[in-house]
């Protein structure tokens, strides 16, 4: 981890260099985990799995925050029950906290059982309910990226712009396949069907997180899956608008922490790439 002097945005309270400190230990730590994780578990779905390193990361990231701030409330996914009715509960009983720390430890937990090097740590503190710092971590290519309410958002050191294309037919979105095979797979299917033959391309690489990273940083012109939690995009949704970019729910409505189907993107093609999955919902 190179990053960490890099940061130009420092808050009052000390709040981001915390969050780096967490994502960093935590990543290099799971990186030395990386082909020998010793327990592997299912959760709501076969492709919803679980390690023993998940929630030792996570546990490496609660003790670190509430050292420093022991008052604050902590979501991790790894402290709540498989299934969306159980991730709704429990962001339910947080949700008035003054400030609440959402966590994934890691964000790509498949790609980390099968050696593939795209997951993250994710790392974002809410006040009142409101994102106000950002992390993500790729510990596979010690890459950092970093963002506070109103400060921008910053990649090695480096400020982020969301990238500048106009249309669907010159953009590269990325999506995911959800865990839910009832209702959150068979959405985003419909809207594979749709946006393939008018974008780009698409790519699909298993972290939510490191997915709305990239559409920060202008690697991605957008993003959309069904399905997920706060813990996938709490962060990512902040690095987004602080590059630029929009992040609203598949519909257009703003994004909140309850959000479960997201779409960002660059900004400029984000009227069309909602239209285009709203569209996608209503098909039989």
């Amino acid at each position: 981890m190179n990053d960490q002097n890099d940061i130009p945005t420092i808050g009052g309270k000390s709040f981001t260099p915390v969050a780096i400190n967490c994502a960093a230990k935590a990543g290099e730590w799971i990186k030395t985990k990386l082909g020998s994780h010793t327990s592997l578990s299912l959760k709501y779905s076969a492709q919803d799995l679980v390690t023993e390193v998940d929630k030792g990361a996570e546990m490496m990231i609660r003790n670190l925050v509430q050292t420093h701030f022991p008052h604050h409330s902590f979501l991790g996914e790894e402290g709540v029950q498989p299934g969306p009715e159980a991730s709704d509960r429990a962001l339910q009983s947080v949700k008035d906290a003054e400030y609440l720390w959402v966590v994934d430890p890691i964000d790509g937990t498949t790609n980390f059982v099968h050696g593939f090097p795209f997951f993250s740590v994710s790392i974002a503190l809410a006040h009142k309910g409101e994102v106000i710092v950002g992390v993500v971590y790729d510990p596979m290519r010690d890459e950092l990226f970093v963002a506070e309410k109103g400060k921008g958002a910053y990649v090695r050191g480096r400020r982020m712009e969301a990238s500048g294309e106009q249309t669907l037919r010159d953009s590269l979105l990325a999506t995911g396949f959800p865990a839910d095979p009832n209702y959150a797979l068979p959405m985003n299917m419909k809207g594979l069907q749709a946006l393939v033959p008018q974008v780009r391309n698409i790519r699909s690489s298993g972290s939510a997180a490191l997915h709305m990273a990239y559409v920060a940083a202008g690697r991605l012109s957008g993003f959309w899956e069904y399905g997920l939690n706060s813990w996938d995009l709490a962060a990512g949704s902040l690095l987004v608008t602080e590059s630029g970019g929009r992040v609203t729910d598949s519909k257009g409505n703003p994004y909140n922490l309850g959000v479960r189907n997201v779409a960002a993107s660059n900004g400029h093609i984000h009227d069309a790439f909602v239209d285009e999955l709203m569209k996608a919902e209503g098909s039989s």
